[in-house]
């Protein structure tokens, strides 16, 4: 089983860089995963609610277990957002087109944290 698979089984996913905008990724993905059943977690400190669920400013504010992030933000954020992954615990990541960095994938390789180079949206 790839990691891709592994990951898709998991069934806690937050999604940093939800989106209310409908025509973004932020929000495609978000809406992909809840229609696939996941239990999704929005994050976006700058959003108040996604499809009527409220979003959490970040991973930290997240109550429930998460046992993926999807990365729908632009690499300079994606670092913090990867240091907040490693402090709380989250060993998996995945990073959509557009998020990736090679300082992202060495704080990960150093740090025992499984990435996905893919789209969520392609992979369901």
């Amino acid at each position: 089983m790839s990691l891709s698979d592994e990951m898709l089984e998991m069934e806690n996913w937050a999604v940093v860089g939800a989106s209310d905008k409908h025509h973004t990724y932020g929000y495609k993905l978000y809406k992909k995963l809840k229609d696939y059943e996941y239990n999704v977690y929005p994050v976006n400190p700058n959003c108040d609610s996604v499809d009527m669920d409220a979003t959490y400013p970040s991973l930290t504010d997240i109550d429930g277990e998460v046992d993926v992030v999807n990365f729908v933000v632009n690499p300079r954020i994606g670092i913090e957002v990867l240091k907040e992954c490693i402090e709380l615990g989250i060993d998996n990541i995945w990073l959509q087109p557009g998020t990736r960095s090679q300082e992202i994938h060495d704080l990960a390789k150093e740090n025992d944290v499984n990435v996905v180079n893919s789209c969520v949206l392609i992979e369901l």
